[in-house]
């Protein structure tokens, strides 16, 4: 700290510091959304910024905001009467032709799943009985297999259980003889 600076000087000064990058960085966002053609609003610029809406009503803050928005209001204006933008005809027309692509589009895709269903049934058809059998016998050689497993993988696991239970007794009771012997060393002699 300075000579003569009080604490109170101090946090006064960072306070500034900190109003002013903040400020900075609500112009920054400002301009970026401007070049991108966003539309300006204050909680969108606070968003962006990072800051507390509250700071983007502030004075020296929000008329930046408010001259950002009243360009794009007349610039919104100026290319309605240019004819730059789409009318509600125009744009009635074009969501009238989607909706018709649309239902041209679900059309083909049902069309294209029938095609696909008949298919899958004739490889279906074509498998024959003797297929089916050999594959289900297959299937039920497989199974059979399993279950072994798993009945020989639970044996295991009830040994394993039961080889643990007989080692957490003698572990009780090594605890316990410990215990005593302890007690019998650090009896006094007399």
């Amino acid at each position: 700290m300075s000579p003569g600076r009080t604490p109170g000087d101090v946090l006064r000064e960072a306070r500034r510091r900190d109003s002013r990058d903040k400020r900075g960085k609500v112009l920054s966002a400002l301009n970026a959304m401007v070049e991108r053609g966003e539309c300006v609003t204050f909680t969108a610029v606070a968003k962006a910024a990072g800051v507390s809406t509250w700071l983007v009503y502030a004075e020296g803050v929000r008329e930046h905001i408010e001259r950002a928005r009243s360009r794009q209001a007349a610039r919104s204006h100026r290319d309605n009467q240019a004819g730059l933008t789409a009318s509600q005809s125009s744009m009635a027309t074009d969501l009238e032709l989607t909706r018709a692509d649309n239902q041209r589009l679900r059309a083909e895709l049902e069309t294209l799943r029938e095609t696909v269903r008949r298919q899958l049934g004739q490889q279906l058809d074509q498998l024959g009985a003797a297929d089916l059998a050999e594959r289900i016998e297959d299937l039920t050689r497989q199974n059979r297999s399993l279950r072994g497993e798993l009945d020989e993988l639970k044996g295991l696991y009830a040994g394993s259980q039961r080889q643990l239970a007989e080692t957490e007794d003698d572990l009780s009771a090594a605890r316990a003889s410990l215990r005593r012997m302890i007690r019998n060393e650090n009896r006094p002699l007399f």
